[in-house]
Parts: C-alpha cells; structure tokens; sequence
C-alpha cells in the first residue's frame, strides 16, 4: 500500500519574515542612493550655496570693510571670532534643511495626484518601515550636507574658526541624531500639510526655527532675554547647534553634553511617533 504525503505550505517563521523586510528596506534605501548618486553635483550646490554667501558676507567682506570683525556683537559676547560662532550652527542649519528637504518636499509629490507613494507601499514592507526608510535616507543625506558646509565655514571666514574636536565618538552621535532628527521633523511636515502648502510651511515654520535655533548665537547669550532663552527649548534646532558647538567648538559657552543628547533623543522619538502616524494616515486613510 502506497503512502501518499501531503505537503502544506507552512507560514514562514519570523527569522525568514525579516530578512524578507531587510532585504525590501535594503532595495528601498539603495534605490534612493542610486538617484541621488546621478544628482549629487546639484545637491552639493543646493547644500553649499546659502552657507556660501552667509559666510562670504559676514566673515569676509564686513570685517575687510569695518577693519576687523569687532563690530559684530555675538563675537564680542562669545569671546572668538564670529566665525566660530558660525561653524556648528552653519552645519545645523544644513543638517536641519537637507533632513526636511529630503523627506517633505518628496512627500508633497508623491502625495500629490499622481499618488507617486502607491508605489512604494507596495513593496514587501510594513507602512510604516517606508516611512522609517524615508528618515534614514533623509540622514545620509544631512550627514553629506554637513561636511561639504565644514570646510566652507572654516576656509572662507577672514579669521578661521577656532575649531576642535576632543571626542570624535560624542560627534558622530550628535550628527547622527540631529540627521535623523532633521528627517523625523521633515516627515511630520510632509504628512501634516497639503502638497500645495509646503511652500508656506518653509516660509511660517523652517525660517523662524532657524534664526530662534541658536544658529547664530549661542545658547548661553540669551541669558539677557530669560524668556526666550527657555521658550526656544522646544526648537530641536536648539540641540543640533548646541551639540554641534560642544563637540567642534568646546571653546564656546554650550549646553552639557547629557542634555544634548537626552533632547536629541526626546525630539528624534516624538518627531518619528508623529510623522509615523502622519505617513499611515495619508496612505491607508
């Protein structure tokens, strides 16, 4: 008598489910490397033009035209030259921009009509992991952004800045973080605002973050006005310049260390909970 086995197809294990999703995460991500790889000659001169002419302006032509950068009271008040000033807060501003642009301005096209964002939903990932694989390219590209701006803001400046790094290990944290924070921040604009209002979105929220993010002053200055010194701490841009000045230029007042990354952390979690949530809804709702 013939026995005959019958064979069902078991569900895969857990082991087999997610290097099926790393695997989908990975072709997302190397994708997206792909494209800006053919476009990185017009993202380094978008990164690097608005930095460029700050720096050619305030450290170059004021101080050979005043005779020397005195003038400039947030150097007075730091005790360095302003271009010292300049350097970590340039680099958060390019961190902070390149994380928002990379992530909002393609959610406003993908959401847009053509529902480009179909696409790669569709892929063998949870919703939420395209989104996650959003902030994380976001931050490859900040990291970028930031060292294509550190060179400009240390050779362009008439005086250099005072610049020096005494851990290399507290650095990369800090880049890390403000770039995948920088990235959250641009998905919860991108899944909070209609396509059409990204536009007014850079112009009501992205600029006044910056000039309120303790870009061009340091923390510590506004000590004069008690109330904007702790109204700006809900800015995550407060931490990228805090902790950028702490790690590349310790000379200058700065927040501690531990606060810094305790707050980078806390803006990192809620921003990524908020756009998260923000992504599932415009996709699936």
């Amino acid at each position: 008598m013939t026995q005959t086995t019958i064979q069902t197809n078991s569900p895969p294990s857990s082991t087999m489910l997610y290097s099926q999703y790393a695997s989908a995460f990975a072709g997302l991500f190397m994708r997206d490397l792909y494209v800006l790889r053919r476009e990185i000659r017009p993202f380094i001169v978008r990164v690097a033009m608005n930095p460029l002419l700050f720096l050619f302006v305030f450290t170059y032509v004021i101080p050979h035209i005043s005779g020397g950068a005195s003038m400039n009271p947030t150097a007075a008040m730091a005790g360095n030259g302003f271009s010292t000033v300049l350097l970590p807060g340039l680099m958060a501003v390019a961190i902070m921009f390149s994380g928002i642009a990379a992530v909002a301005l393609p959610l406003a096209v993908e959401f847009g009509t053509t529902r480009e964002i179909d696409d790669r939903v569709m892929c063998p990932l949870p919703v939420a992991a395209v989104a996650i694989e959003k902030i994380c390219f976001s931050a490859v590209q900040s990291v970028i952004a930031a060292a294509v701006v550190y060179p400009l803001a240390y050779y362009v400046p008439v005086v250099h800045p005072a610049a020096h790094v005494d851990s290399w290990l507290f650095l990369a944290v800090v880049v890390i973080l403000a770039s995948l924070t920088a990235g959250a921040l641009g998905l919860t604009i991108g899944t909070s605002v209609k396509p059409q209002q990204i536009g007014l979105i850079f112009g009501v929220v992205v600029i006044p973050i910056t000039f309120l993010g303790c870009v061009y002053y340091p923390w510590a200055g506004l000590k004069y006005i008690p109330w904007l010194k702790y109204a700006v701490l809900i800015n995550p841009i407060v931490y990228m310049s805090e902790g950028l000045r702490a790690s590349v230029t310790p000379s200058l007042p700065h927040m501690a260390p531990w606060l810094i990354l305790t707050m980078l952390v806390v803006a990192l979690t809620l921003l990524t909970t908020i756009g998260v949530r923000g992504f599932l809804r415009r996709v699936i709702g």
